[in-house]
């Protein structure tokens, strides 16, 4: 018995030792992003390829936005990343210490009033992703540039920019109003190293519940209090769950 005891407690100690090992694993959020199911990439970028629901053909010049607060438990992490399609940077988020189990999976698109507070972001600020001051300060949710064909098929610039709505009837008196936006993702459950997607579906920018005419709405969308809550609601259909690897 007294030989036995020894053996015991070196199986034991084995034995956690190797479960907290297998279950300290990591999770890769991979961003990507499509037009109705066609994938889109830097490649795609400047040529004319891409239809809207209004019937404008588009070519996309550039694309960038801001994610916030992605958690995978009850508690939201206080972080933030830039995913730059035309860089191709950002896109992979890194989640480390990870358990077995099943997690929510939801993150902010852009930031929220409480966190949207000018100049705080150095990362931000170095990529000149604010918002002037006039409009309210803060950061950019999204840059989506490009041009589209107007009505006599000539190439047209438009400039979809999404912030933190304001008002300025009264311009020393701004009202601002948070269109930031949760995206749930749903219950994930996490038993191994795993990569899972998120993907943007960019055409659903431009449609669902507002079918967006360029020809009206192109560039000066910054200051369009009605249009920027237009977009945030446009956008809650954008991201859904992907491929979840392995």
């Amino acid at each position: 018995m007294k030989k036995l005891v020894p053996f015991l407690l070196a199986t034991l100690f084995l034995f956690f030792s190797c479960s907290k090992n297998e279950e300290n694993l990591t999770v890769t959020l991979n961003f990507t992003q499509n037009w109705n199911g066609v994938p889109v990439t830097n490649q795609d970028f400047n040529t004319f390829k891409f239809t809207t629901a209004n019937g404008e053909n588009i070519s996309i010049e550039r694309l960038r936005y801001l994610i916030s607060n992605i958690s995978l438990v009850e508690e939201s992490e206080n972080n933030h990343f830039l995913i730059d399609v035309g860089e191709n940077s950002g896109n992979l988020i890194t989640i480390s210490d990870v358990y077995p189990g099943n997690y929510k999976l939801k993150f902010t698109f852009g930031l929220t009033d409480l966190e949207n507070t000018d100049g705080s972001y150095p990362d931000l600020n170095s990529a000149n992703f604010n918002v002037p001051g006039m409009l309210g300060g803060g950061y950019h949710y999204m840059q989506f540039d490009g041009k589209y064909k107007d009505t006599n098929n000539l190439d047209a610039n438009f400039n979809y920019h999404v912030i933190r709505a304001v008002d300025r009837t009264e311009p020393m008196n701004l009202k601002l109003e948070d269109t930031s936006f949760t995206v749930d993702l749903g219950s994930i459950e996490i038993k191994n190293n795993a990569s899972i997607e998120i993907t943007m579906n960019i055409a659903e920018w431009f449609t669902n519940p507002n079918t967006w005419d360029l020809n009206t709405l192109n560039t000066v969308l910054m200051p369009n209090f009605e249009a920027q809550k237009q977009m945030s609601a446009n956008g809650k259909t954008v991201f859904r769950l992907g491929e979840i690897n392995p």
